[in-house]
């Protein structure tokens, strides 16, 4: 196994960011494909896509899982 181990599990402001944009957006593209509403599907995919983007920058910006490491571990974060 690893020689590492990590408790967070991934909580971060940056990974729930992520998951909650792409669980929205997949319920709005099924409504949309199962409706055949092309405006719904669109939107889906956009909040997707914007929800990802922000996860990233977040994640940059010093909120994601690494940053959350340094500062458990009393090194300087980027924040």
């Amino acid at each position: 196994m690893s020689d590492q181990q990590h408790d967070d599990h991934g909580k971060s402001v940056a990974a729930w960011t992520g998951v909650y944009s792409l669980i929205l957006g997949s319920a709005l593209i099924s409504v949309g494909v199962y409706f055949g509403a092309h405006l719904w599907t669109i939107l889906g995919v956009v909040v997707c896509v914007v929800g990802m983007i922000g996860a990233v920058v977040l994640s940059k910006a010093g909120f994601g899982v690494e940053a959350k490491r340094l500062q458990a571990h009393g090194q300087q974060g980027v924040r």
